[in-house]
Formats: structure tokens, sequence, C-alpha cells
């Protein structure tokens, strides 16, 4: 692993974590290329926000649970590649049921150089402490469909409010949203704004 790079549950004790891109529930439907371990990286400057993050989290009631932080560039490619094979359909209506794979590019939802392999973007939720249950939030991780801007209509007080509340301490610890993707935040003090590292999460 790369010097100031570390898994996030040896700084941020307590921190929830299913590293969607190292297991087959993803929208590729397998693991992806460069995720060994289904554990979650980042940069120390990432953990230090991080624990603050969980900290206000849980003055609300909420923990939080992280899908995705570091990525390889080489799983990056690996998305690429994906989105220029033929449509079999076994992930489409979970992922990005009114887009065809290509356009999740055109639309923002995967990029080509992704601000994750700077080492200081996340993707999370929260879930209720006193039940373990993932809070609800109008759709999962990856839904790549507009359901999933910020600001979306179509999903339900208690959902909308949810997202508030992750985009309220989200940015009270330093970070900033994406706009369309609720679960999507990046330090905004990374401290590689410029360097997209490749090595694998192992």
């Amino acid at each position: 692993m790369k010097e100031d790079f570390v898994f996030v549950d040896e700084l941020v004790p307590g921190m929830r974590w299913d590293a969607k891109y190292a297991t087959w529930d993803n929208f590729t439907g397998k693991p992806v290329d460069g995720y060994l371990a289904n554990r979650i990286v980042g940069t120390r400057a990432l953990c230090e926000a991080l624990a603050k993050a969980q900290e206000k989290a849980e003055s609300l009631g909420f923990g939080l649970v992280l899908w995705d932080g570091y990525r390889p560039q080489r799983a990056v490619n690996c998305f690429l590649r994906w989105a220029q094979q033929p449509e079999d359909g076994r992930t489409k209506a979970r992922h990005y049921p009114n887009i065809g794979r290509a356009e999740m590019f055109d639309r923002g939802y995967v990029a080509t150089k992704s601000g994750h392999s700077r080492g200081s973007t996340v993707d999370l939720t929260l879930y209720h402490l006193d039940t373990g249950e993932l809070a609800p939030m109008g759709g999962g991780h990856d839904l790549m469909d507009t359901v999933s801007h910020h600001g979306a209509k179509g999903i339900t007080q208690v959902e909308a409010a949810n997202r508030r509340h992750l985009c309220s301490l989200m940015d009270a610890c330093g970070f900033s949203p994406y706009a369309s993707e609720w679960w999507h935040y990046t330090l905004k003090a990374e401290p590689y704004p410029d360097t997209y590292f490749d090595f694998p999460v192992a």
C-alpha cells in the first residue's frame, strides 16, 4: 500500500463497511479488477474526517456504512471494458434501469478518471444504531438514475430527510457532495487532488 494510505477500519474503530466492488454485488455483476480484499482504503486525511463524521452521525442516532473508498485506476479501466460488452441484463434493472451501459459515462455516473482513485472520496450511507438496519434513502448504491440525484423528486419524506442528514454531517466534516449520487462525497482538502493511483486493495 502507498504511504499515507491505510485501511479505514484500522483508523476509525467501529466503522461498518461492505466493499461492493470486491464482491459480486455491484453493477458489473462480479468482483472488479484491483479489489483483492473486502476492505476500504483511503488517505489518513480521509480517515480523520470520517471519524468526525461518524461521531456526528452517532449524535443523530446513526452509524456510517462505507461502500467504497480508494479505487485503483485498473478498476476504472475494468468499468470501461465492461461498458463496451453486450448487454446481458443481469444488473440492469437494479443499477441502470433507464440508460444503456455507455450512457453511464456520458451522464457522469462513472468517470474514466475517478475521484476515488485519488484516495479521498467515499461512497457511504447511514444505518440506524438501535436496529442496525440501513436507513431508507430512496435507492441503493450505484443506482444510476435521476432518483439518485440530490433533491430528486419521487422519494418519500423520510428518505429525503435521511439524505439531508447524511449531506449535512458530511459537509460539516469537510466533504463536498456529488450532485448526481447521494452516496458520493469527496474531502474538500484532499491531499492528492491531481494524482490517480493504481495500487490494488489487498
